[in-house]
């Protein structure tokens, strides 16, 4: 009931916010004007990590959780805050801002927040030692970049955020881990209510602020909800964020095929590839969330299956991924190795 009541508290302060922090967006000249890289036609303001990080932090007040994990996650997600502002604002370069969000990943690690062993089938315990510390700074780094990549389109790094939240808010009910309870509802309020606003046609960004703020946070929380358990327990949020890891990943691979720089811009991200299938910016928003439901769910399957269920949803996880990569083109169009089969395996039973 309490976790219901922050996330009310956080959504009615979020909606209060957000027009003002437009307003004065407006004022100041915060705002992104349209180019040939993006979607919409008028200045938008791009202070929407305000909106998140002021009432994720009263939400917190009024919550009061005494666990230490708090200290890393309020301090990274001030720092984080600060990193994307500055980007939004004046364009960092990509390597400063990367070496930012290492910085900040740090801070989790110093509060002793790491990833420090898995167990294997049959008792089989790997301790990671020092590469406990590479390995956390890598999955934040990692969750942060994701959750920025996808936000291309009205309300879809915070929609995206909202439903990764509620899976791990979910897990963490079955687990009866109160804090991490506490701390997705806090930040699902503030996305229902910022969602108001950042729906299309959007009249606010997140920013990188906000969506490298959600990032960290998402990040932090799915390392506090499913660390040194088992080999299968990584593979959660992997599963809850697969659509903005998928974007991530591909985005990778397709621009070492091109030749091109990783850190390079182009319009080939999931959301773009939707666009230029004929879906409409609200309809391909809409598609991208029920991807996410669809992976969301399937990862609480896997929480909850014993392990032949875990074996056959990966499977079905891995043909689902590939299917989304062919379908939309997202390495390129000619990359279609499972849909050409079906196609020749249907062109032949028609003869």
């Amino acid at each position: 009931m309490f976790t219901l009541q922050l996330i009310l508290l956080t959504m009615i302060v979020s909606l209060i916010l957000t027009p003002l922090v437009i307003v004065l967006s407006k004022k100041i000249g915060a705002v992104d004007m349209p180019n040939v890289r993006k979607v919409h036609t008028k200045p938008v303001s791009v202070l929407g990590g305000s909106v998140i990080l002021l009432s994720f932090l009263i939400g917190l007040w009024w919550g009061k959780p005494v666990e230490h994990e708090t200290i890393p996650i309020i301090l990274g997600a001030i720092v984080i805050y600060l990193i994307g502002l500055v980007d939004d604002l004046y364009d960092m370069k990509p390597l400063v801002k990367l070496a930012g969000q290492i910085a900040v990943s740090l801070i989790v690690v110093l509060n002793h927040v790491t990833l420090d062993f898995i167990t294997l089938p049959f008792g089989i315990v790997i301790e990671f030692g020092i590469f406990s510390i590479p390995m956390t700074i890598f999955w934040v780094v990692a969750v942060m970049n994701a959750i920025n990549l996808i936000d291309g389109l009205d309300g879809l790094a915070s929609g995206i955020s909202c439903i990764a939240l509620i899976t791990i808010g979910f897990i963490a009910i079955l687990q009866q881990n109160i804090f991490i309870m506490m701390i997705c509802g806090v930040l699902i309020g503030s996305l229902l209510g910022f969602l108001v606003f950042n729906s299309h046609p959007a009249k606010i960004f997140l920013g990188d602020s906000g969506a490298l703020l959600l990032g960290y946070i998402i990040g932090v929380l799915s390392l506090l909800g499913f660390k040194n358990i088992t080999l299968i327990s990584l593979f959660f949020p992997m599963v809850i964020l697969a659509v903005p890891f998928i974007d991530m990943l591909f985005a990778v691979i397709r621009r070492l095929h091109n030749r091109q720089s990783i850190v390079q811009a182009d319009k080939s991200h999931l959301h773009h590839k939707l666009l230029d299938l004929g879906y409409t910016h609200r309809q391909t928003v809409v598609l991208i969330y029920m991807i996410a439901i669809l992976f969301s769910i399937s990862s609480v399957i896997l929480y909850l299956s014993p392990p032949y269920g875990v074996l056959m949803m990966f499977i079905m996880i891995l043909i689902t991924i590939e299917l989304i990569v062919e379908f939309t083109g997202l390495i390129n169009a000619n990359y279609r190795p499972i849909l050409n089969f079906l196609t020749r395996t249907k062109y032949k039973k028609e003869r």
